[in-house]
């Protein structure tokens, strides 16, 4: 079980990196896109808002066990 809780931590962490990396790519893209599609670049930016508050809850996770 220890080990098993050893790899959680592990993946929580690199689940963390994982999101924020494709968070920063979004964020160019809504850069790119802006003036041409304001509608399509708040829409990303809400699905970032999203994926931040995800963001939390995994390193909240991360927290409990230790990490």
């Amino acid at each position: 079980m220890d080990n098993e809780l050893e790899k959680l931590k592990h993946l929580l962490q690199h689940w963390v990196e994982h999101t924020e990396e494709h968070n920063e790519k979004y964020l160019e893209w809504v850069d790119k896109i802006k003036d041409l599609r304001p509608d399509v670049a708040e829409t990303l930016l809400k699905a970032v808002k999203k994926f931040r508050k995800g963001e939390e809850l995994l390193k909240e996770a991360a927290d409990m066990l230790g990490s």
